[in-house]
């Protein structure tokens, strides 16, 4: 810690260990003063309000179909629409629990669950992802890695499955799993293992030259972020692995496709006329993925 000599008001560097509940002398370097310097009281840890919720999703509509259901339950509810506010509003909020969309912008929601359960403060905060496949009767398991998170709930079982998330893992004990509430899918045929060669790393799309605020737009930029999140959670390792040696493209070639073909099916030309956004959102997350890899 740094303290400052009342007379000369000289700054000194003075280590912690040395400290005490009582006090410890020190003399002043420049003028001779002795200081006595008391360790200073550890830090209260401060609790998790037990009645708020933060809601952190991109997509206004599902905000207000969880405010209310979340209000009628007696919870005092804070929102986000982006992991960096998501990350700002839960330290300084400090919600018992964070309901999140998958595929956030700026941070994607699983990253913002894992980033803040490795924070001292927050690492007791609970999570409940929220996932909005973009095929529904494809991702019919749970993905590969939860990110820490306690739960996970499909977009569309919202409604059916929040309540009953809450009162489970508040009434549970620490130790306890989570129970399965859908039925298991259909093992997936098993693929045969093909050489795989190293290929130039995706570049960075063109920015665009001035930012959209179009709502059509951020439409085009969710149904990306959900499309890549989704190829990345139900295939973590193996896309992990695939970004350690930029293969990623290669490796998951028939998804990005299929994902790719969806997305001009349900984005008009004219918005698709403005800017490449798929890639621009694939390329920014095997960038940011590397990093943190």
């Amino acid at each position: 810690m740094v303290v400052i000599c009342p007379k000369c008001k000289t700054k000194l560097k003075v280590d912690d260990g040395k400290l005490t509940e009582a006090g410890s002398r020190f003399k002043c370097p420049k003028c001779s003063t002795v200081l006595l310097v008391k360790k200073p009281p550890p830090a209260q840890e401060k609790p998790m309000d037990n009645i708020k919720i933060l809601v952190a999703h991109s997509n206004p509509a599902i905000i207000n179909e969880i405010i209310p259901l979340l209000n009628q339950n007696g919870f005092e509810t804070i929102t986000a629409s982006d992991g960096i506010e998501a990350m700002v509003k839960a330290i300084k909020e400090l919600p018992f629990l964070t309901v999140i969309e998958v595929s956030l912008p700026k941070i994607y929601g699983f990253e913002v669950c894992k980033r803040l359960k490795a924070r001292p403060e927050t690492k007791g905060m609970k999570f409940i992802l929220i996932s909005s496949p973009y095929d529904k009767n494809r991702y019919r398991r749970e993905p590969e890695s939860f990110y820490d998170a306690d739960d996970y709930i499909e977009e569309h079982r919202i409604t059916g499955f929040l309540m009953d998330s809450i009162n489970a893992f508040r009434s549970k004990k620490p130790d306890e799993k989570k129970e399965e509430r859908v039925e298991k899918p259909a093992e997936a045929p098993i693929q045969k293992k093909t050489e795989q060669k190293t290929e130039p790393e995706i570049k960075p799309a063109e920015k665009i030259s001035a930012p959209y605020s179009d709502d059509k737009i951020e439409r085009a930029r969710r149904l990306a972020r959900t499309i890549i999140s989704d190829i990345y959670l139900y295939n973590t390792a193996k896309a992990d692995e695939s970004i350690r040696k930029n293969t990623f493209s290669s490796v998951f070639s028939p998804e990005i496709k299929e994902g790719l073909k969806l997305y001009e099916n349900r984005i008009a030309q004219e918005v698709r006329d403005k800017g490449d956004f798929f890639k621009e959102v694939l390329s920014n997350f095997l960038e940011n993925k590397k990093k943190s890899l």
